[in-house]
């Protein structure tokens, strides 16, 4: 049988080992045995993606020379070695990360070189965070960088709430300091880039959604289809919110002229690892064509016994005046590593242009429950 691969397994022996050879060609000095058995010690085996990173991290700062600048001179020259390798090179940022705080004008020298090889957004933000006005004048000047990876950085690593980095608080209070750098990068002509400007937006739109929709009201523009592009994405946490400014910016009533009819679940009682089939009718009652926006939201019952919402997305359609269609979408309740399920009802909505229609329950049962 096939062993699944995980992706802290990328940090592998080989890979470390490639890690350790491109030191050592520009190094003499540096022992790769003795980094080697540092990193894979008796505690390798239990340790994480990140926690992987860390103790390779750590070992390079063990060995490589205490004298943190001559340091970075062999990191910066080992990287451009390492031509099969991408995720792994992540280590190099950390090296930053864990050992360069107090010295910002050579770290963030480094940063703007690692980043061209490999993504320095989590290293970037502790920096952010200690020296944010010095930080993020640079980022700003990142904006002309000629290479994509460093304007990347400059509004990836400025994110609010990236997912699974540091979170900059003051700028989750305050994103006025981010504002000019995303102006500047929204006519970038990469999509990667674009898309982080749109996914720093989603993230300051969770705590200023008013403001987001203002800003992308003046972005605007229908004959451009990248930034529509970009705005749609923007806006995808507000669009499940149903907040009226966001759907109104994409051509959908906050008030839809319809009617939920027939919403029916089944089964009625289902056990932990089974699926159910929802389905449902929307009427139109306008005289009008109409855009909807049709998801459905699961309120999954917490340990506290009360429900949290989670938004599905369904589909867009176009209804004609008086007609009718019908929904059905097959929704499984399996056990996944980011929800924790609870025996009890469970609650399916309909959504259309994030206004609730009607509820309809499912009773879950875990094994061994009669």
């Amino acid at each position: 049988m096939e062993e699944s691969f995980a992706l802290k397994d990328m940090f592998s022996k080989e890979s470390v080992g490639v890690l350790a050879q491109s030191i050592a060609a520009v190094d003499p000095q540096f022992q790769e045995e003795n980094f080697l058995q540092g990193v894979f010690d008796q505690t390798w085996g239990q340790l994480e993606l990140k926690q992987r990173m860390r103790q390779i991290t750590i070992n390079l700062g063990r060995l490589l020379p205490e004298d943190y600048p001559s340091a970075l001179k062999i990191l910066k020259k080992a990287l451009p070695l390492l031509t099969e390798q991408g995720f792994e090179k992540m280590v190099f940022p950390d090296y930053v990360e864990t050992y360069g705080l107090e010295d910002w004008k050579s770290s963030i020298q480094a940063i703007e070189f690692f980043t061209q090889h490999v993504s320095a957004e989590f290293a970037i933000r502790l920096f952010i965070a200690r020296y944010p006005e010095e930080t993020l004048k640079v980022m700003l000047s990142w904006v002309n960088h000629p290479h994509p990876g460093v304007r990347r950085l400059a509004s990836e690593g400025c994110r609010p709430r990236l997912p699974w980095g540091l979170r900059l608080r003051e700028l989750v209070v305050d994103p006025s300091p981010i504002l000019p750098i995303l102006e500047k990068l929204k006519n970038d002509p990469r999509e990667e880039i674009r898309r982080s400007v749109a996914n720093n937006l989603n993230d300051i739109s969770k705590d200023h959604p008013d403001l987001v929709v203002e800003i992308l009201s003046r972005w605007q523009d229908p004959d451009d289809s990248d930034r529509c592009r970009l705005i749609k994405h923007a806006l995808r946490t507000l669009l499940k919110a149903g907040h009226p400014g966001a759907m109104s910016l994409i051509g959908f009533s906050s008030t839809p002229e319809i009617r939920v009819e027939n919403i029916r679940l089944e089964p009625r009682e289902i056990h932990l690892g089974e699926e159910v089939i929802f389905s449902f009718e929307i009427l139109s009652t306008s005289r009008e064509e109409q855009q909807l926006m049709v998801d459905y939201v699961v309120h999954f019952l917490k340990a506290s016994g009360t429900h949290s919402p989670k938004v599905f997305k369904l589909s867009q359609k176009t209804l004609k005046p008086g007609e009718r269609i019908k929904i059905t979408r097959k929704h499984g309740i399996k056990p996944i590593t980011t929800r924790t399920y609870y025996p009890g009802v469970q609650i399916f909505q309909p959504q259309v242009n994030g206004v609730g229609f009607g509820k309809v329950e499912v009773t879950l049962k875990f094994p061994g429950q009669v």
